[in-house]
């Protein structure tokens, strides 16, 4: 069971898994870039897939920490999630936007646009970006197609917390977490 992955704890809680993943690199297969964006769910929350228990939608939520957890977004788009706390709990870190760096003409290509700063500002887009699909579920991040690498500690970033994007119950939680000056966010922190 992988706990520890590019110097982030996945045994932690989600809010911290998610506040650490800022600034650290995600490929698939090696396309991808700088986390800019997360938001955090556990299974205390009413936002959260986990909240009413185990499905064959969410199993993956509830594995070992260190995993990947994708599901369909209102049955249009692929939604990356990576799985934290310990097995049975739950809990996870939805990857919102990034930064692109790497496979950018790949990512532009899968997206059919030039813009950059849109191709991966969003779950769904970020997901259509990097190839992401239900075929990526519950696999582990340390191993490929995922590669994880974690952000220069000597580089200092600040990153700020504000309330989720398009939940309808517990929003009041200030779980989701962006690089300040950030423009790849896929809205701006309020």
């Amino acid at each position: 069971m992988i706990t520890q992955l590019a110097g982030i704890d996945f045994s932690a809680d989600s809010d911290e898994v998610a506040r650490q993943l800022i600034g650290v690199t995600l490929l698939v297969d090696g396309v991808g870039g700088r986390i800019v964006e997360t938001e955090a769910y556990d299974s205390s929350d009413e936002a959260a897939h986990s909240f009413n228990g185990e499905t064959p939608r969410n199993f993956s939520m509830f594995g070992p920490p260190g995993r990947s957890y994708v599901y369909r977004s209102h049955g249009l788009h692929w939604c990356l999630n990576f799985v934290c706390r310990e097995p049975g709990h739950g809990a996870g870190v939805l990857i919102r936007a990034l930064e692109p760096v790497e496979g950018l003409a790949l990512m532009r290509e899968r997206r059919g646009m030039e813009d950059a700063r849109l191709l991966c500002a969003g779950p769904g887009r970020l997901c259509q970006a990097l190839g992401v699909t239900r075929a990526h579920n519950n696999l582990e991040l340390a191993a490929a197609p995922f590669q994880l690498i974690a952000r220069d500690q000597a580089l200092p970033i600040e990153v700020l917390a504000g309330p989720r994007i398009g939940i309808s119950k517990a929003m009041e939680l200030p779980w989701r977490f962006g690089l300040a000056g950030s423009r790849f966010l896929s809205k701006p922190m309020r």
